[in-house]
Formats: structure tokens, C-alpha cells, sequence
């Protein structure tokens, strides 16, 4: 028998460890894993970290805090395919923190995760790496370097894959990236379009969701959209529109649709296919609202074109409108009242929007949502701006209320445009009339801090201030200092409103002498010195306010027109220099005793509150303690005007004021209103010039007889010699002393100088219809200008000659009338 031979195991080499399975329940173990040689260990430690990070957002942050990031990125790039597509899977899902895209972008991971984006990786490696992507482009720093390392080719190139996650997750890195536009314009030279186009087919809704997000952002570039049009993407477009089952999906496509329709040639290609009709329909027939809301603003981008407005108007827009104003959604309400703006701007809709839509707009200015609130606003000022129908029909819709209750809303273009509508009623006069208390609602936002609400309030005041009725209103609602506010302000529209506005508020003395108070004077004067600040209105506002302030007017600028007419209450306080405001009347009445020259007072007008006796009227108006018989016959004056009041009642009240203590009744005076003396002299010489002057049948011989009249009663002619003999300055003074005050009715001077006479003189002829000015010199001089025909040279007859402007002598030979210019009225003005 043979011998068995026994064969030797060689032993294992002494360097080789035997295998060893460990079990790992902490993440720090096996993030140390991640440091191995071991190609196996490292793709175990990647499977193991993927497992963990897909727990949850903590565990994410947990592995970035044992300093995963760091070796994780290192693998990515790793030789080993399955180490490699482990760490990019485990890159994937981390980047979804913040506080891990923040580490990437520091460790610039952007370059490498592109990397694995290339064709010859695996599926499961563009899946995740696409993903990556995603989650970094949300920040605006990780776009720019994806754009700049040349991510967005990969990424057009993998919507094509094969794999529906790794088309979802490049869409959406493309999406992210388009709202920039560098990456917008490089979409469209690399050709993603017809790609992008691909994915609305996809049977996953939100791929398709991604798709349309994206065209949502690229399709506001023009060029986009041209290439939209020739790669068929309307019709892609309504398909999903018109198909029930993607109603998800309807939002974003008419957002598409509504920057397709920007375009003219697309406008008219979707009008010929019926897809305008179509739109429409939808628009009016959908229950969603943001699909309503959407199908709006489709309309409002379409209308700012003019051909496309056309159009919108020819398939009758404006009923789907109309119909968009009555949801229930406020967005819908929004956005429908802005496309109706817009289509504003062609005529044939803004007639046939003012029928039905004006009332209905005119409803929601009342709505509790401002926005809806500002978009009717805006609506109704297009609509009534040049229409004086559509403007009428917001009255007859009840508008005029609601438009003043807007006009404190919080938003202020809700303010501005509820203004605009009120300037757009208020140029029809009967609307105008119809329109009450808005000047007390105009005040607040006159006060505003915004330009456009300021220049648009001001233009509202411009608008209504021309009654009467509407100025006394502002006036009594403070409102005349905000405005004279406005006249500083840098805003070249603001100021000019303002001053519009000043010019046509100053038509009355009252308002004109409280704009005056308020420095509105002063502020015109130096605007009209700038010739970079002045405007139109600002030299017409002055002129205005001195038209309606003469007093001020005569004290500034020493001069009154034939046009200044003097009526009753005007004073010469004497000549003031620029900027001094004038005080009023009451207040300079109330002045103790002073040396300064005396104001000379004309007031011819019958008081309504006339006390029995020519002492106690001085008592009365000149602001004094009155006697107590004095307040009765006020109290009575009173009674006798009141409404209501029963003749039987009238003793009783007698009776109960004279028994009242005195210091009751002084009460009562002091509540009585301020009334500026009544000058009897004054009207006695109106009443006796009229009938001495008016039955003379030439001009020249009216003014040579009032002339000799106002000497007449002014003291008679003075000697030229003599005149410093004339104590004209102490009968002021004891008139004065007599009346203890300062403020002299032109009436009661019996001696006066050049300027007292020039007065009179002016007076007296505004009164009885002689054209004449008056006109301030210096050194207490002042004469009168009219103008005369002289008559024809002698031997011609029928020779119309022009008018010449002469002097009227007033003090040294009443009557003489001296031609401007000529030796004798310089002498008479001068010397």
C-alpha cells in the first residue's frame, strides 16, 4: 500500500488583519469611518450616514456637528463608483439644512457635485447630485457659482433622463436659477426650451408643476417667448387648460399664458385659433379663484398693449370683467378692477365699462380688504378721467359718500386716486354742487407725508374750492394750513397744485386775508423769484390774493387797479415792507393808543347789529364795555333775525335780559361777533356824490365834480405855499383820542392830506362806476389815475383818439386833471 503524504496549509501573511464585522449604534463611530482606506468601510459609512440623515432634520444637524461635511466631500469625488455614489446620496438629502449649505458654499462644493452630473455616472449619482443643486440654488450666492461653473448645460441635458426624479430635480435647480437673468438668457441659447416643453407631457403632475414654474419666469423675456410661439407651446398650453384633470396645474399655465399674451402676433395667432374665446370662457366659468385672479392679470399684462386692447374689446372683455368684479374672492375682485384700468385706455371699454361695472365698483370701495379697496379706486379715477358720463354715472351710483370715507383709507394710493375721481366729478358744475364735505375729509390727507396723495388732494381743492360754500368749508376745517404748506414742498406738481389751488381759494376776501395771515403771501413772493420753482399758477396765486386782500395789496405794493374795487371793511394801514403780514382789523382795533400813523378805516355797510345811539356804536364795535341798553338792542337785533322764534316769546326774552346782572350782560357782549365801525359819513357821501356826479354825461366831468366834492369835504383847497399850515396830523390825532383808537373811519376826517383825499377819492368813484387807480407816493403823497378821451382836434370830426392816462389834483386846484408824465403832475406828485 502506497504512503498517505500529508499536505501543509500555508498561514495567512503576517501584515493581513482578519475580516471583522462591527455593529456601530453612534453616528460619531462611523463618521470616523469616513477617514478608512477601505473602499468597502467607506461605502458602508456612506450607506449608514444616508440612513441616518434621511431620519430627520436633527440628525442632519447632529452629523454636521461631529464634522461629517468635511470627509463626505471628499468622497464625492472619490474613484470608487460606490463610495462616490453613496456620498453624493448622503449630499443630496444634508443639503436640504441651511446650516449644511451654508458649510457647502464655504467649502465650494459646487464644482464637484456638477461633476457627477456628467453622462457617464450613474442614474442614482444625477438623481442626487440634481438634488443637491436644487437645494443650494434656493440661495442667490450657490446661483451664481452653479451659472459661473457651467452647471446649467448638465442640467438641461438631464431632462431628458430617463429617471423622473432626476428630471424633477433638474427642472428644479433650473427654476431656481432663471430668476436671475444671466441664467434666463443662457436657457434659451442652449436651447432648453423644446426640453422643458417635454416635461409638460410628463405623467408626474409635479414635474409638470416645475415645468410651467419655470416657463412662468423665462417667458417675461420677449425673445423666450417668440420661441415658445414656433416650438407650439400655446398649444401645449391650452391643452392642460382645457383639461379638467390637471385644474392643479391651470394656475401656473395662465401665468404663462398672460406673458404670451404681452405680444401682439401672439394676441392675434390665439384670436384666430379661438384660444382668446376659450380663455375667456374659462376665465368667466371657473369656481377657483386664483384661476380667476390669474385669468385677470393675463388680461391686465395683454391691455397695456393698444392693438391688444383692440382686440380684448372686439371678443367683448369686458363682460368677463364685469362678471370677475361680482366673485366672491377678493384677489379675483383685485385683479379684475386693475385689467379694468388698464383697458381704460381704449375708449370704446371705458363707455362700455361705465354702464354696468361703475356700480359695482363704486360697492367695493366699501370692502373691509384694502387692496381691493385701492384697485376700485384706481379703476374709477381711469374710468371718469375725460369721461363726464362715467364721472355722472359714480354719482348716480351713490359714489360720492364712499369716496369720502376713502379718503382717510390707510393705503395711499387708495387716498390719491378717491381724490382723482372727486377732481374728475367736480369739473361738471351740477356734480360739483351735488358734492358735500369733502373739504373737511380733504384736510387729512393734504397733511400727508406722501407727494402724490398731497398733489392729488391739492388738485381736489383746486377743483371744488371755486364756491363759495366749499372755501368756507375748508376754512373752518383748518384746512388752508396744510395747504399753504404745501407751496414749500420740492415736489414740482405738488407745488404747483398748491398754488392752483391758493389762486382759486383766494377769490374771497375772508379766505384771502387767512391765507395772507398764514404766510402764503410771502411764500409766493419767493417762489415767483425762482425761476426754477415758479409755475403757472404761482405768479396768477399771488396776483389772486392781492386781488382779494387790498388792503394787503395797497400797504405791499402801493398801487390798486381800476379793477381793485374797495369795498367795505378795507383799511390803509400805511406802506408795510415785503414779508410783514398785515394784522386784521379787530386786532389792530383793540391796540392801545400808539403814535404810529392811523389806520384809515372804509365801512359804509349797515350793521346788522345797530345800537340806538351814535356813542354806544362807537362803544359797541370799537370793543369797549357797552352799556347795557345797548346789549339789549343787540339781544333783540338777534331775536328778531332768529329762526323759529314766536312774536309771543320776543318780550318774555326782553324782559329776562333786562332784569340779568351786568356783569351777565357783559358776558353776552363779549360773545357777540367782532364788527368793524359803521361809518355813516361814508355813506351819506356815497349817497350825495351819486347824485351830484351820475346825472353828468361825460367821464371827464364826473371826475372834475368828484373831485371838487372830495376836497370839499376833506377841507377845501390848500395854498401849495401853505400846506405846512394845513395841521391836518392833529385832527387825526384828536379823532383818534376821541375814539380811543387807532383805526379812523374815513368819514370822520374833516382834514385831510394827499392820501386821505386819494382814498375818498378812489372810493367814492368804485362806488358810482368812475374807472380810476390809486396809487402810493412817498412822504405821505398818493394820487388818483384815470384815463380820458381827450377830445378831437379842432376842424376833425369823427377821430377816434386812444385814451390818456391823467393826474387828479385833489389839494391844491381840485378838478385840475394834469397828463401823466408832464411837468405839472410830477411837481404834484413830488413836491
Amino acid at each position: 500500500m502506497g504512503k498517505k503524504v500529508k499536505k501543509e496549509v500555508e498561514p495567512p501573511p503576517k501584515d493581513v488583519f482578519d475580516p471583522l464585522s462591527i455593529e456601530s449604534k453612534k453616528a460619531a463611530t462611523v463618521v470616523l469611518m469616513l477617514n478608512s482606506p477601505e473602499e468597502e468601510v467607506l461605502a458602508k459609512a456612506c450607506d449608514a450616514i444616508y440612513k441616518f440623515a434621511s431620519k430627520g432634520d436633527e440628525n442632519k444637524v447632529t452629523l454636521l456637528s461631529l464634522g461629517a461635511v468635511e470627509p463626505l466631500f471628499k468622497l464625492v469625488s472619490h474613484e470608487d463608483p460606490l463610495v462616490r455614489r453613496n456620498a453624493i446620496m448622503v449630499f443630496g438629502i444634508m443639503a436640504s439644512n441651511n446650516d449644511v449649505r451654508k458649510l457647502l458654499r464655504e467649502l465650494d462644493v459646487t464644482n464637484s457635485v456638477i461633476a457627477r452630473l456628467a453622462p457617464e455616472e450613474d442614474i442614482v449619482v444625477h438623481e442626487f447630485a440634481s438634488l443637491c443643486l436644487a437645494h443650494m440654488a434656493v440661495e442667490y450666492t450657490s446661483k451664481v457659482q452653479i451659472f459661473e461653473q457651467g452647471g446649467l448645460e448638465p442640467l438641461i441635458r438631464l431632462l431628458s433622463s430617463p429617471d423622473p426624479d432626476v428630471k424633477k430635480n433638474s427642472v428644479e435647480c433650473i427654476y431656481h436659477l432663471v430668476q436671475d437673468f444671466q441664467s434666463r438668457a443662457a436657457v434659451r441659447e442652449l436651447n432648453a426650451i423644446p426640453a422643458l416643453l417635454e416635461l409638460l407631457k410628463s405623467e408626474y403632475p409635479v414635474v409638470q408643476l416645475l415645468a410651467l414654474k419655470t416657463f412662468g419666469v423665462i417667458s417675461n423675456d420677449r425673445e423666450t417667448r417668440i420661441i415658445l410661439r414656433e416650438n407650439q407651446g400655446l398649444e401645449h398650453l391650452f391643452k392642460i387648460l382645457e383639461t379638467k384633470e390637471f385644474n392643479d396645474l391651470h394656475v401656473e399655465a395662465l401665468a404663462v399664458v398672460a406673458n404670451c399674451l404681452e405680444d401682439v402676433d401672439t394676441m392675434q395667432l390665439i384670436q384666430q385659433t379661438g384660444g382668446l374665446k376659450k380663455l375667456l370662457s374659462f376665465a368667466e366659468m371657473s369656481t377657483i379663484p386664483d384661476i380667476q385672479k390669474n385669468a385677470a392679470k393675463a388680461i391686465t399684462k395683454a391691455a397695456y398693449d393698444p392693438e391688444n386692447r383692440k382686440i380684448l374689446h372686439e371678443e367683448e372683455i369686458e363682460k368677463c370683467l364685469i362678471t370677475l368684479l361680482g366673485t366672491d374672492n377678493d384677489g379675483a375682485k383685485a385683479a379684475a378692477s386693475q385689467a379694468i384700468s388698464a383697458m381704460c385706455e381704449n375708449l370704446a371699454s371705458k363707455d362700455a365699462f361705465g354702464i354696468q361695472g361703475i356700480p359695482q365698483l363704486v360697492q367695493l370701495l366699501s370692502s373691509e380688504n384694502e387692496e381691493v379697496k385701492e384697485a376700485a379706486a384706481i379703476a374709477l379715477a381711469n374710468l371718469t378721467t375725460g369721461s363726464p358720463s362715467n364721472a355722472s354715472a359714480v354719482a348716480e351710483a351713490e359714489g360720492i359718500e364712499p369716496l369720502i370715507n376713502v379718503l382717510s383709507a390707510k393705503r395711499d394710493g387708495t387716498v390719491a386716486n378717491a381724490a382723482a375721481i372727486l377732481t374728475n366729478m367736480a369739473m361738471q358744475e351740477p356734480l360739483r354742487l351735488s358734492i358735500h364735505g369733502v373739504m373737511n375729509a380733504i384736510v387729512e390727507p393734504l397733511q400727508s407725508t406722501n407727494s402724490l396723495v398731497q398733489s392729488k388732494a391739492a388738485l381736489t381743492v383746486a377743483a371744488l374750492g371755486c364756491d363759495a360754500d366749499a372755501r368756507t368749508e375748508l376754512r373752518n376745517a383748518s384746512g388752508l394750513e396744510p395747504l399753504v404748506k404745501l407751496l414749500h414742498s420740492k415736489n414740482d406738481e405738488v407745488r404747483r397744485n398748491a398754488c392752483w389751488a391758493v389762486m382759486v381759494c383766494a377769490s374771497d376776501e375772508l379766505t384771502a386775508v387767512e391765507l395772507c395771515r398764514l404766510g402764503a403771501l410771502d411764500i409766493l413772493e419767493e417762489i415767483n423769484l425762482s425761476t426754477g420753482r415758479k409755475n403757472n399758477f404761482s405768479e396768477g396765486a399771488l396776483d389772486k390774493l392781492l386781488d382779494n386782500n387790498l388792503s394787503q395789496k395797497y400797504s405791499q405794493m402801493g398801487y390798486l387797479s381800476s379793477s381793485n374795487i374797495i369795498t367795505d371793511g378795507f383799511y390803509d394801514y400805511g406802506q408795510v415792507k415785503p414779508g410783514v403780514k398785515l394784522l386784521s382789523l379787530e386786532e389792530l382795533s383793540i391796540q392801545e393808543l400808539n403814535d404810529h400813523r392811523a389806520i384809515i378805516l372804509v365801512n359804509a355797510k349797515l350793521p346788522e347789529v345797530s345800537p340806538s345811539a351814535e356813542d354806544k356804536s362807537q362803544d359797541l364795535y370799537y370793543g369797549r364795555t357797552a352799556s347795557s341798553s345797548s346789549i339789549r338792542k343787540s339781544s333783540k337785533e338777534r331775536t328778531r333775525k332768529g329762526k323759529g322764534k314766536k312774536e309771543e316769546d320776543k318780550p318774555k326774552e326782553e324782559e329776562e335780559l333786562q332784569t340779568m346782572p351786568k356783569v351777565q350782560q357783559e358776558v353776552i357782549f363779549e360773545k357777540l361777533p367782532w364788527l368793524p365801525p359803521f361809518d355813516s359819513i361814508l355813506l351819506d357821501y356815497i349817497t350825495d356824490a351819486s347824485k351830484i356826479i351820475l346825472p353828468l354825461t361825460t367821464t371827464k366831468e364826473q371826475v372834475v365834480a368828484l373831485a371838487l366834492f372830495v376836497a370839499d369835504k376833506m377841507g377845501g383847497p390848500i395854498e401849495r405855499d401853505k400846506l405846512h399850515e394845513f395841521s391836518w396830523e392833529l385832527h387825526i390825532s384828536e379823532i383818534e383820542f376821541e375814539l380811543k383808537c387807532n383805526v379812523v373811519p374815513i368819514g370822520k376826517i374833516k382834514k385831510g392830506t394827499f392820501y386821505h383825499r386819494a382814498l375818498l377819492f378812489k372810493v367814492i368813484a368804485d362806488r358810482i362806476g368812475i374807472g380810476c387807480s390809486l396809487v402810493r407816493g412817498e412822504y405821505g403823497r398818493a394820487w388818483n389815475e384815470v384815463k380820458l378821451v381827450d377830445d378831437s382836434p379842432q376842424g376833425i370830426t369823427g377821430l377816434l383818439l386812444p385814451p390818456q392816462m391823467y393826474i387828479v389834483d385833489l389839494m391844491y386846484q381840485p378838478g385840475c386833471l394834469m397828463k401823466q408824465g408832464s411837468a405839472e403832475a410830477d411837481h404834484y406828485q413830488r413836491i
